[in-house]
């Protein structure tokens, strides 16, 4: 493998993986996805996330599955990323994907450098033996455990752009969530970047329109605006809701989420 190898970062420490490294840090129920290092690598007997060297070519998410999938039984289809944190060191980095499972999986140790895989309740982290680059950021990634949900009012975004969505409000929302569908990662929550859940609430004319391209359409009832606020949930996760209209936005920031205008939106997608 070519990111086989140490190398020494500009704070003078040795790391492993030329190119740098990547993990994936898996929770579920309350409990986070755990290896126990072989007795023969460096750390043996410890725990820490899975994870590992990265190639030259190689994005810091693939690196971080194709890691987990070497070393455990872990079907990664079934992993929904919520963001990533980076460690620069300088010329050296070490980047943790943050990813959910819908349930609590059985997994093993698939490699030569696992001992052991397993689910950890978050809590009882703390008492086990740690590998000591994991057991410092531990702290810092036990408050990233969460998913960001990125709630977007239809009618007040079509509405900020005069492009003639009076005439077909259906045909509007169905082209904000197209576009929608293709936002980008965002800087949210606790997140370096973010991959946030997205909802659009649509109300009136557009109440026929269905979700498509990992976009989840909320159908108001009744109030676009009450259905939003009971689209925030209490649930630990980072909601943010886009809407310019400011009573919308102090009861959305009473229910504790961020708010941010449509224009915010408008220059990512387009």
């Amino acid at each position: 493998m070519d990111g086989d190898g140490f190398t020494r970062c500009e704070r003078g420490h040795m790391h492993w993986g030329r190119f740098g490294a990547a993990g994936l840090l898996l929770f579920s129920e309350g409990h986070v996805l755990l290896q126990q290092r072989a007795w023969w690598c460096n750390g043996g007997g410890t725990w820490c996330l899975f994870g590992g060297g990265r190639h030259a070519d190689e994005d810091p998410v693939a690196a971080a599955l194709r890691e987990t999938t070497e070393e455990s039984s872990l079907d990664v289809s079934i992993v929904r990323l919520h963001g990533r944190i980076l460690d620069d060191h300088g010329g050296w980095s070490y980047t943790t994907m943050i990813g959910s499972a819908p349930d609590l999986p059985r997994v093993r140790g698939v490699s030569s450098e696992t001992k052991a895989a397993r689910w950890v309740p978050v809590q009882e982290v703390d008492a086990l033996r740690l590998f000591a680059p994991f057991g410092e950021a531990w702290p810092t990634l036990r408050s990233m455990l969460t998913r960001v949900v990125l709630v977007v009012d239809a009618a007040n975004v079509m509405g900020s752009r005069p492009d003639g969505w009076w005439r077909d409000r259906l045909g509007a929302a169905r082209r904000l969530r197209d576009a929608l569908a293709g936002l980008g990662p965002v800087s949210f929550g606790p997140f370096d970047e973010a991959y946030p859940e997205l909802v659009l609430v649509v109300e009136g004319a557009a109440r026929a329109l269905e979700g498509a391209g990992g976009v989840r359409v909320v159908a108001a009832p009744g109030s676009g605006d009450d259905e939003i606020v009971r689209q925030i949930g209490h649930d630990g996760a980072h909601y943010v809701v886009v809407t310019a209209d400011r009573e919308l936005r102090r009861r959305c920031e009473e229910a504790g989420a961020e708010v941010v205008g449509p224009r915010w939106l408008l220059d990512r997608i387009g």
